[in-house]
């Protein structure tokens, strides 16, 4: 083993253990630490028996231990313990020492961490790791953000650890300064929340209107997974569906209360404070919400009823109009949360690399898909494209499967099967798609309640005019402005 190990690593949970044995396989050296001592004990014993891993009792044994410059992996429970241990490693550490903290910190966080730090002659770097436990032991998507003079000494790391596409290249790049990675990485888990609700809609709408078992689902997943859906998460549905206990469907004895760690509900209360409708990642992030209601729903269930559910028509013609369905809404997720990114890119001016940011999605993590790969060839094709509806792959693939999108949508609402994300990502595309919206009533309202003005269609976009709707208001309007 080396006298100094190339990188510490602190958090011995799941995704940390994963990550340093990925990092020892890949021919690195890792000092390995935690809060709890006898964690490291046990893990220097079990798995990392026989391996370049070396174990730390205390901050300063795992400092000492590091070459120059020091580079420390923070995988840690996001928020204050953060914080809390980024302050007992600056007395140990010397300019140009490195911080990584690679847990699901909340970009606005990462920020003030980088500059803080940056003011104490150390380097900061907050990176997103996504892939889930296998992701991390055998590749991860990594996306890394913070100060950039720090970029070059963790690069050969992350990007030997990190998943690789077909021709090699790894699912990790730099992001860009200060927040970047960690807000991209806070998108990703935004559509994440999108494509499975997306996935739980189908599932719910060919069992409660087509009275499909989870074997014939298993069936239609399975052939999904080998065309234009295939992906991770289509991949493991196929396989959830398909899995007994007891000669019986596991998924139908598991309770419908889903659980978030809240990385959905920062992507959508970024959209709010950035004016991105981003309606669809909204809807799944409420429909969680909704699920945890259980108890209230099972009363509500035996008081509200709603239609009978009969299905008639052709089941096979009706099962590939819901992956229409699905393939147009996971369209719109993805152009919503691009637009996001762009918006935040435009606020923090921050230089993302949109088709980067598909490549490094494309390999080792949640949401990887064969569909990410047109993501980064329309933004090769036109990196100032304003939205993934507008270019031609997409806008093609959605036009030609809106027919049985409605179809999925209307049969939904008419049999009383609640379709949140699948019903959002269609008004939004006909929102998206309309050169008038009634926008025109709304803002006549606001001038009449509130003196709020409007602008006119025959005069020049930025003048404002004010109607005294009910000669009594005068001629004083409220100043103009959005927030």
């Amino acid at each position: 083993m080396k006298a100094l190990s190339d990188i510490g690593l602190v958090g011995l949970a799941v995704m940390g253990e994963n990550l340093i044995l990925n990092m020892e396989s890949k021919g690195y050296t890792v000092t390995a630490f935690n809060r709890s001592i006898d964690k490291v004990d046990s893990f220097i014993k079990g798995r990392a028996a026989g391996k370049n891993i070396r174990g730390a009792k205390n901050v300063e044994a795992l400092v000492e231990s590091l070459e120059l410059p020091r580079k420390v992996m923070l995988m840690v429970k996001a928020g204050q313990a953060v914080d809390d241990f980024i302050e007992q490693l600056i007395p140990h550490l010397a300019a140009g020492d490195i911080i990584i903290d690679g847990g699901n910190a909340h970009y606005a966080d990462t920020m003030r961490r980088t500059a803080y730090l940056e003011s104490k002659n150390l380097l900061f770097i907050g990176t997103g790791v996504s892939g889930g436990e296998e992701g991390a032991l055998i590749g991860p998507s990594i996306m890394p953000g913070g100060s950039k003079a720090a970029w070059e000494s963790v690069k050969p790391i992350f990007q030997g650890i990190a998943a690789r596409v077909e021709d090699g290249t790894p699912c990790c790049e730099w992001v860009g300064e200060n927040g970047a990675g960690h807000f991209v990485k806070m998108v990703h888990n935004g559509i994440e929340y999108g494509d499975m609700q997306l996935i739980c809609e189908a599932y719910q709408i060919m069992k409660e209107l087509l009275g499909m078992t989870p074997a014939e689902m298993h069936v239609v997943f399975a052939d999904w997974n080998q065309g234009e859906l295939d992906s991770y998460l289509i991949e493991i549905t196929r396989d959830i569906l398909a899995y007994q206990e007891n000669g019986e469907p596991l998924v139908e004895k598991i309770l419908d209360t889903a659980g978030q760690k809240g990385t959905g509900k920062w992507t959508g209360i970024s959209a709010l404070e950035l004016g991105i409708p981003l309606t669809l990642i909204g809807e799944a992030v409420f429909a969680r919400f909704l699920s945890a209601q259980k108890e209230e729903r099972v009363q509500a269930a035996g008081i509200l009823k709603g239609p009978e559910r009969n299905f008639e028509g052709d089941r096979q013609a009706f099962i590939e109009d819901i992956r229409q369905a699905l393939l147009a809404s996971k369209i719109v997720s993805y152009a919503q949360g691009y637009l996001l990114m762009r918006e935040a890119a435009k606020q923090h001016d921050w230089n993302l690399n949109y088709g980067g940011i598909a490549l490094m999605w494309r390999g080792g993590c949640i949401i990887r898909s064969v569909f990410l790969s047109r993501i980064k060839d329309a933004f090769d094709e036109d990196p100032n494209l304003p939205n993934l509806l507008l270019s031609p792959y997409f806008r093609e693939k959605v036009e030609s499967a809106q027919a049985g999108w409605r179809r999925v949508v209307a049969a939904a609402v008419c049999h009383g099967i609640a379709s949140p994300a699948l019903t959002s990502a269609l008004s939004y595309f006909d929102g998206y798609r309309s050169d008038r919206l009634p926008a025109n009533l709304l803002q006549a309202q606001r001038d009449y309640f509130g003196a709020h003005t409007y602008e006119r269609i025959d005069r020049p976009r930025g003048e404002f005019f004010h109607t005294n709707w009910t000669g009594r208001g005068g001629d004083t309007a409220s100043s103009t402005y959005n927030v």
